[in-house]
């Protein structure tokens, strides 16, 4: 389960938490220009926007959770299980795989309208990594500093819808998502009116009472809610410290506690939170046992090299001692 947003004061940020019961040792991973991006239905790429973003890499292969390229276009797959419909090799359309979507969309294309074309052209094959690495049941939100949609490929076709909120969880569909908001349509920043009976007067007595209602739990449902409530309702100052502080404020408030989300014998938490400036490509994160946010500026490596660059997440606790 995990949440993903996008959100622009001077610059555009955008993000997530990811939410699972166990690490693969994820890594903040570069993608030069020139590095070979090889696909299995498709030839191979030599020359591509360069990208950051935190997946792992298998056998020199980015698997990407979620990424920005060069030009400041975003895209995260988040867990769509039981909705996810893949289809058949399709001889008219540029067949792509699930794990190759986002360094194909983000190779290829800098901003949200160039990708809605290609998007188009693309079929969505269930063909797996390989034996160990089994096919994930994913949908996408893709962000530039305009505009968010939110891609899903269910059992009648692939769909793109615009996504007013910038924001993306997990099921169910996200036109369901959109009107489950109506449910909510009375809550508020401001302090609330007494509308319980006319002539009855009831006490305020404190603050934050405008937003009671306001779901609580992890579902991804809820975390939907709670996300755009206070996505929308940010108020942020314009500096790089201000917009990163908040932007990791807006994740913690849909981040999952370890204990809280049982998974047969273990707890699902939010292994890492992310935030890339995508106007600057610096890669901001923190992890689940580290709150100190590290960085990863993707303009310090040689955008034209042929290599993967990485990076392990720091996991450990960095604590500024005072004294």
């Amino acid at each position: 389960m995990c949440t993903s947003i996008s959100y622009t004061t001077k610059d555009h940020y955008f993000g997530r938490n990811l939410d699972m019961e166990c690490s693969y040792n994820e890594k903040v991973i570069i993608a030069p220009r020139n590095y070979p991006l090889k696909f299995r239905h498709l030839r191979e790429i030599d020359e591509h926007f360069a990208m950051v973003g935190i997946g792992i890499s298998v056998y020199d292969y980015p698997l990407y959770y979620e990424a920005t390229n060069e030009k400041g276009l975003s895209m995260a797959g988040l867990s769509f299980k039981t909705s996810a419909v893949y289809n058949d090799f399709n001889i008219d359309k540029e067949n792509v795989c699930v794990f190759e979507l986002i360094p194909y969309v983000l190779g290829n294309c800098s901003s949200v309208d160039e990708a809605r074309e290609l998007l188009d052209k693309i079929n969505i094959v269930s063909t797996p990594f390989n034996d160990e690495l089994e096919t994930a049941e994913l949908h996408w939100m893709l962000s530039d500093r305009d505009y968010s949609i939110t891609v899903e490929c269910v059992q009648d076709g692939l769909k793109v819808y615009y996504n007013p909120v910038h924001v993306l969880t997990n099921n169910p569909e996200f036109p369901m998502q959109i009107f489950n908001l109506n449910n909510y349509m009375n809550l508020t920043r401001e302090e609330p009116e007494t509308r319980f009976a006319e002539g009855f007067d009831l006490n305020k007595y404190s603050r934050g009472m405008g937003a009671i209602g306001l779901p609580g739990d992890l579902s991804s449902m809820s975390r939907f809610v709670r996300g755009a409530f206070t996505r929308l309702n940010s108020v942020c100052g314009e500096s790089e410290s201000e917009s990163i502080s908040q932007f990791f404020h807006i994740l913690q408030t849909v981040s999952q506690t370890n204990g809280c989300a049982k998974i047969g014998y273990t707890f699902e938490k939010t292994i890492y939170s992310s935030c890339c400036n995508t106007d600057k490509g610096i890669y901001y994160y923190r992890t689940y046992d580290n709150s100190q946010i590290s960085a990863v500026d993707m303009n310090r490596e040689n955008l034209d090299g042929e290599q993967l660059v990485s990076y392990p997440l720091f996991k450990e606790q960095q604590i500024r001692w005072q004294n």
